[in-house]
């Protein structure tokens, strides 16, 4: 029932092996920093249910915190298209208000509202406490359903926990990039 407390702990995935933008290209995490892995356990531990995107450094993630999640394509990160191309240019686009930058498509890639339209859509069909690892835009697609496009300026660094809940009233923000102490 949709009215029933939902509680969304949303882990990034640990760092890229090789840093730069990744979108939809499957590669490899960096899942060498056994103390923040530790802490990520520790902070999902009390989920019922664990989903996890099916990306490589998703997969890799959820090993190295021995959890075995359901994968979801819809987790998937933005599809960046041409950007994510080795050498690629990608344009300024910090001066675009929020609004104008969740419209904002890469050639042969997807806007942030379509990528945001997908995951919400499963988001929505949580229940309880679940936990999810994925990515930096899966993370903010969750936090727009609670604060809109503003979920763009939002900052989520590699193995950051952000934790929403929904209750009759909607969607509330409890943590956003908390990492391990």
């Amino acid at each position: 029932m949709k009215d029933d407390p939902t509680r969304l702990m949303i882990l990034r995935h640990a760092p890229l092996a090789v840093p730069g933008l990744a979108g939809r290209r499957d590669v490899s995490a960096d899942c060498s920093d056994r103390e923040r892995l530790d802490w990520a356990a520790r902070m999902l531990s009390e989920a019922t249910q664990v989903w996890a995107s099916p990306a490589l450094r998703c997969r890799q993630t959820a090993q190295a915190l021995s959890l075995s999640p359901d994968y979801h394509p819809a987790l998937w990160e933005q599809d960046f298209g041409a950007w994510e191309e080795p050498g690629a240019a990608i344009p300024d686009l910090g001066p675009l208000p929020p609004e104008a930058l969740a419209e904002a498509r890469p050639p042969g890639g997807e806007s942030f509202l379509d990528m945001a339209a997908r995951v919400q859509a499963l988001l929505e069909r949580a229940r309880g406490t679940t936990a999810i690892i994925a990515h930096a835009g899966t993370v903010r697609a969750a936090l727009a359903l609670a604060v809109g496009p503003a979920a763009l300026s939002f900052s989520v660094a590699p193995l950051s926990l952000t934790v929403l809940t929904r209750t009759p009233g909607g969607w509330a923000v409890e943590a956003v990039n908390r990492v391990a102490p």
